[in-house]
């Protein structure tokens, strides 16, 4: 998510640098909370479980395995999908720590329709 003008002024000039390397070069590219890819488009369940197609497993929202199988109708092809976006996100809420309490996270789920 753009950093919104007015606020603007709290963050350091090179933003855009320190967001791409948490993003890309510390995170790989992934949430790290759930580990959903950056700009693929994944299957999902509305409840947190996604499928993971590089592993052709269903997890969790934390990025853990579903043991158990997906109800037929939820199968991966027929179940509501949706385009992740990393964000880098300060978890104290300070946009001043330009350090290790930042984390790259996948925005809250949009419905895709090609």
């Amino acid at each position: 998510m753009p950093v919104r003008l007015r606020h603007r002024w709290l963050y350091p000039i090179d933003w855009q640098q320190l967001t791409d390397m948490v993003r890309f070069e510390r995170a790989k590219g992934r949430c790290e909370q759930c580990g959903r890819p950056h700009g693929n488009i994944v299957c999902h369940m509305g409840d947190g479980r996604w499928w993971d197609e590089h592993a052709s497993v269903w997890r969790d929202g934390a990025g853990r395995i579903v043991r158990r199988a997906a109800p037929p109708a939820l199968e991966p092809g027929h179940s509501p999908t949706t385009r992740v976006y990393l964000a880098t996100a300060h978890l104290d809420n300070n946009p001043g720590h330009n350090d290790s309490r930042m984390r790259a996270l996948c925005q809250p789920a949009v419905p895709y329709h090609p």
